[in-house]
């Protein structure tokens, strides 16, 4: 069976020996590769592995042999999944391998900015020591309000490090959960979302991005925000009009920023956008790599195999995302 996998660079190397032990014809293609180089391979391929590279229609209309998409990792932005399914393809990504481990990055990012600890690296690196001028003051976590967009399980893993961890009041904006589910969660509701982002002194964003919550977070919501308030965001770039944010920051609007995602990735130091966002000691730039742990890499390679096994079987593919757009595909 011929199997493509774009994004070579996301390296996964038991899917890779195990294919081809078996005898699989196994094409690794680059992040960034053309489309048409893309529809040339994918003329006989029966099974595509994606992570970041877009699957438009007319790749999809181009594979006449393909069963199936397994995105090997959760977000399904990238994949015109209704030209898919209407050529029979179906489409599955693996949504459960790093909600901890995402949580985990969120909320370090979160506590290295409270406590000022990059501009204070940076500071020792430079000049060998700091003394305890009012500027290094940082924050304690205890009795801080931090407020969540997207309580599902990574917002609620992160209520549970500061509230529990930390002694944090927890508050959260999420149309589609209920006042009950959330406080079984430890995190107060609010059906607003600006009296929320007036109440926080860290926010993290942890929504899916779709059409509703696109720039979600603007210059309106940043202007009510405290200028203590540091934002934290490892779900989607989109999610946040990114532009705001660096006025925000440029202005002394908030006191920082962690990011793990861009809308335009990868983020670069030259000509991007956001490439002022490198000279600020009060963000942490991550390239989108919260999840990207020894073991949740081991649970990604063992489930996206899995997924490979049932489609080369003949099997129904595990679905197990609650995204309503891989719910009643073609099996």
């Amino acid at each position: 069976m011929k199997i493509v996998r774009t994004d070579m660079e996301l390296e996964t190397p038991f899917v890779d020996q195990t294919l081809r032990e078996k005898g699989h014809d196994l094409v690794l293609l680059p992040d960034g590769v053309s489309e048409k180089i893309l529809m040339k391979e994918m003329e006989d391929c029966e099974i595509l592995l994606m992570c970041y590279t877009p699957i438009t229609k007319k790749i999809i209309d181009s594979a006449k042999r393909l069963k199936a998409i397994v995105k090997y990792g959760v977000g399904i932005d990238a994949i015109d999944i209704p030209a898919a399914n209407q050529q029979g393809i179906v489409v599955v990504n693996i949504p459960e391998y790093a909600e901890e481990t995402v949580a985990e990055g969120a909320f370090a990012m979160l506590i290295s900015l409270a406590k000022k600890l990059p501009a204070l690296q940076k500071q020792m690196k430079s000049n060998a020591w700091v003394w305890p001028s009012r500027e290094w003051l940082g924050l304690d976590f205890a009795e801080k309000t931090l407020g969540i967009i997207g309580c599902g399980k990574i917002g609620s893993s992160m209520a549970r490090m500061a509230g529990l961890g930390f002694r944090a009041k927890v508050i959260g904006y999420d149309p589609s959960k209920t006042k009950e589910d959330l406080a079984k969660r430890g995190i107060q509701k609010y059906d607003d979302l600006t009296e929320m982002l007036k109440e926080c002194d860290f926010i993290s964003i942890h929504a899916v991005l779709n059409k509703k919550t696109k720039h979600l977070i603007g210059a309106k919501e940043f202007a009510v925000m405290k200028e203590n308030a540091i934002i934290i965001n490892s779900a989607r770039g989109a999610l946040i009009d990114e532009m705001a944010l660096l006025d925000a920051l440029e202005k002394k609007q908030i006191a920082g920023a962690g990011l793990d995602v861009y809308s335009l990735e990868p983020l670069n130091n030259t000509d991007h956008p956001l490439k002022n966002l490198y000279e600020m000691d009060n963000v942490i730039l991550m390239p989108h790599l919260t999840f990207y742990t020894e073991e949740a890499m081991h649970r990604l390679e063992a489930e996206t195999l899995e997924r490979i096994t049932e489609v080369m079987e003949n099997r129904p593919v595990t679905i197990k995302s609650k995204d309503p757009r891989l719910q009643n595909q073609p099996q």
